[in-house]
């Protein structure tokens, strides 16, 4: 099979996909707008073909670039795994006669109006909502679905610009924020607990799913820099209080006419129990989610994805053997990471349940936590109780500490 693969060395998990497809045997063709010897290693390896576009967001004259390079050659798919490029790879895939989402089907998971009206009209719970282009409308929608409330990017990704409104002080302070955002979506802040639902498809049916905890949810660990946030992989994604959110996933799968390749999905569990949907990407979970999955599992996420691609099949383990932690740090101080306190406490009291430590090093420069959850780096921990977990996670969030001067 031959894969032209969008991206294929960024972000920092697209090298692993496309490895991934070189591994169950596929014919990879890159393209992006670096030169190939830019690319990492990893995905140079995993490549049989590259082309190098000028502008891979220029849509129109990428699908020329490629297309015209492609003459005579057999593509059967067309995959992007960047929530940026998912347009992108729709119109190629019809410039090339490839299978997969066409432009209408990726539309409204790029587009959270169109996404809440879809599963609107399905019958699915989602928040109140509405769109808003200008000021004008953003304060008419505060008015018809009251306080409190979310604003964020109509096409974001993520929680970037996206804010909490508790009153029109609030609105007064954030609208500012959201100039350069030309649409965004207001509507009905939930209150409850934050959960993932990822998946990895075959034709629209689940081969594969996993169910993750945001601890505290994006939202408040993006509003304050003194948070470690965790996420932690469940290991048993099956559970009465979890079985809501799982009903909830499939049919937004079913209602949006899914067909191959990963998905994820975010959800909210209010106290008394009622399952609320919260948006859907075409596209695995970023921030080392999948790695979390694989060391859930100990298989291969990324191979796997790429088996369901090429031979429409997957090969996943009976057996979730751990709930999976990834505690992200961010250093007190601002520019270089000069100490590094805890860690060998840390390391010494959970030993070998501490499987990844991406921590930045001593002399690295701090990066930017409201542009990244990554953040300092981060530990991640696993253990086959949720409780033992937990505790893990949080000893690493109060105990381990970076600073930077």
């Amino acid at each position: 099979m031959h894969v032209l693969m969008l991206s294929p060395g960024y972000p920092a998990e697209m090298p692993e996909f496309t490895r991934g497809l070189a591994e169950v045997g596929a014919q990879v063709i890159g393209v992006g707008d670096q030169p190939v010897a830019a690319l990492p290693e990893k995905a140079r390896r995993a490549l049989s073909a590259y082309i190098q576009v000028r502008a891979l967001f220029d849509e129109a004259r990428t699908v020329q670039e490629v297309t015209a390079e492609l003459r005579g050659r057999r593509i059967d798919r067309v995959e992007s795994l960047w929530e940026p490029l998912m347009l992108l790879a729709a119109r190629l895939r019809a410039a090339l006669g490839c299978p997969g989402l066409d432009v209408e089907a990726t539309v409204p998971f790029r587009d959270k109006e169109q996404m809440k009206r879809r599963l609107d009209a399905a019958g699915l719970r989602t928040p109140h909502h509405t769109e808003a282009t200008d000021i004008a409308g953003c304060w008419a929608a505060a008015e018809r679905i009251g306080y409190p409330l979310i604003v964020k990017p109509i096409a974001g990704a993520g929680s970037a610009d996206t804010y909490r409104v508790d009153g029109p002080d609030d609105f007064r302070e954030v609208l500012p924020r959201l100039r350069h955002v030309p649409r965004v979506s207001v509507e009905e802040f939930i209150d409850g607990e934050e959960y993932t639902f990822d998946t990895i498809c075959v034709d629209g049916r689940i081969l594969y799913y996993n169910v993750a905890w945001y601890r505290p949810r994006p939202l408040i660990a993006r509003s304050h820099e003194w948070i470690s946030p965790a996420v932690i992989a469940l290991r048993d994604p099956d559970t009465e209080e979890l079985a809501g959110g799982v009903r909830l996933g499939r049919a937004v799968l079913a209602a949006l006419r899914f067909g191959t390749g990963f998905t994820h999905m975010e959800w909210y569990r209010k106290a008394n129990g009622e399952v609320v949907f919260g948006e859907i990407g075409a596209r695995p979970p970023g921030a080392h989610q999948v790695d979390q999955m694989n060391y859930a599992m100990d298989f291969d996420a990324f191979r796997e994805w790429a088996r369901a691609v090429v031979e429409g099949r997957c090969q996943v383990p009976s057996e979730r053997r751990y709930n999976v932690a990834t505690v992200f740090k961010r250093a007190q101080g601002q520019g270089r990471i000069r100490a590094i306190e805890g860690l060998n406490e840390i390391e010494r009291r959970y030993g070998s349940a501490i499987v990844c430590n991406a921590l930045l090093p001593v002399g690295a420069m701090r990066r930017n936590w409201q542009q990244t959850l990554v953040s300092d780096g981060f530990l991640t921990a696993r253990h086959p109780q949720l409780r033992t977990v937990v505790e893990m996670a949080d000893d690493i969030a109060a105990n381990l500490r970076l600073s930077a001067g």
